[in-house]
């Protein structure tokens, strides 16, 4: 059951159960026309052997309000690529495969090298970014909506509620992002969420003092969900990084251009679960140890653009308040699974509190080491500026790999 209770900043759009999936959808297609939308999919070849993206791809089957559908395909040879293709045919919308390993986009990106412009690193960030560039070429979508391809408890009402927001004529919002609860029915999942993010938020808050965009940051009610959609002129200014802090940098950014009353979240479903990444707790190069050091450092780089002056002693008082809030949300989070009926190991849960609270500090040295490290790509806007006919030849390079 939902509720209406507004917290900070950000408007949140709650799914109270009245309405039906199919009077959502009917209302979206009725706007198409005016507000035609696409939905990017970005996906490593190795998930069209699963599940998940079996049920997705049947679900989206049915959507009538969609003009577009974008796949970003990592990881795949001209075999697997061949077999994407057919994988998505059944899909009735215009839909476009990004073979992002091939030998047109791989020499666009050359291209994009050579002005310093190019993605630095391979990754999600890496698939969404030229993703966002087709879209903007295609010219076939107003507003674009991003998911991903792993998630076990897919229906299409998710892709309807994602959209509703940006795409409704006098709502007025530039972006919506997605949330809901982790689960997979047994235990409370979205640890990273729970136990690194929402708790350094506060700590931050205590060490640094009162800041408009830890507030805005707190203000999410899962602030990693990958599910977002915004206008397309958002997408054209947008910088997005190349590693895990994705969620978080966009949220920067959106939070950099725009008021709180152009941004809002919204309810996507009553439980969601899709892949989990292991914590890696000696290998911080890798799963959830490299996630919180790539998480931590975009935030230590949006309060240092803010004013924030940091240094090694605020980030062993930083470590210090986390550690304990943290402790305190494992304790809640116990209670929560009980009422529940979930299982809770408490234990697990603290021992990756642990590895978090380090990852606090080791993130603050990366940070001062490199000060002038910029992870983000750049936005479209300056890659139009420095390659005049980038959309075409993105454009030309996929309509041909599709053809």
């Amino acid at each position: 059951m939902g509720d209406y209770f507004q917290n900070g900043p950000i408007t949140t759009l709650h799914d109270l159960g009245l309405r039906s999936d199919e009077d959502l959808a009917a209302e979206l297609e009725s706007w198409s026309d005016d507000r035609p939308m696409s939905l990017i999919i970005p996906s490593l070849y190795s998930e069209l052997s699963g599940a998940a993206l079996e049920g997705i791809v049947d679900e989206l089957s049915q959507v009538k309000f969609l003009s577009q559908i974008i796949i970003g395909l990592d990881g795949a040879d001209a075999d697997e690529f061949a077999h994407a293709r057919e994988y998505f045919r059944r899909l009735p919308q215009h839909t476009r495969i990004l073979w992002n390993d091939g030998p047109r986009l791989r020499a666009l990106d050359d291209t994009f090298g050579e002005h310093s412009i190019a993605p630095k690193e391979a990754g999600k960030g890496r698939n969404v970014w030229y993703c966002m560039g087709y879209f903007l070429a295609s010219g076939l979508g107003e507003v674009v909506g991003l998911h991903d391809a792993d998630i076990v408890t897919y229906d299409r009402s998710m892709v309807a509620k994602l959209f509703y927001p940006v795409v409704h004529p006098t709502f007025g919002y530039s972006f919506a992002k997605g949330y809901y609860f982790r689960t997979d029915g047994e235990q409370l999942n979205g640890r990273v969420a729970r136990l690194l993010v929402t708790p350094l938020i506060r700590a931050l808050r205590d060490c640094v003092g009162p800041n408009d965009y830890l507030d805005y940051l707190d203000s999410f009610r899962y602030p990693l969900a990958g599910e977002f959609a915004m206008n397309a002129n958002v997408v054209r200014n947008l910088r997005i990084p190349s590693d895990w802090g994705l969620e978080i940098g966009v949220l920067s950014e959106v939070h950099r251009r725009y008021t709180t009353q152009r941004i809002c979240q919204v309810d996507l479903t009553g439980a969601y679960d899709h892949k989990h990444q292991r914590v890696s707790f000696d290998d911080p190069s890798t799963g959830l140890h490299k996630m919180s050091l790539d998480i931590t450092k975009a935030m230590y780089r949006k309060l240092a653009i803010g004013g924030a002056v940091l240094s090694p002693e605020l980030f062993r008082t930083i470590k210090a308040s986390y550690y304990r809030t943290a402790l305190d949300m494992v304790e809640r989070y116990g209670n929560v699974a009980a009422i529940n009926g979930l299982t809770f190991d408490a234990h697990s849960e603290e021992t990756i509190v642990e590895v978090f609270a380090q990852a606090v500090v080791d993130a603050g040295e990366d940070f001062l080491s490199n000060p002038m490290e910029t992870p983000f790509i750049s936005s479209w806007a300056r890659v139009q500026s420095a390659v005049p006919d980038a959309f075409a030849r993105i454009k030309e390079a996929v309509e041909a790999d599709n053809a």
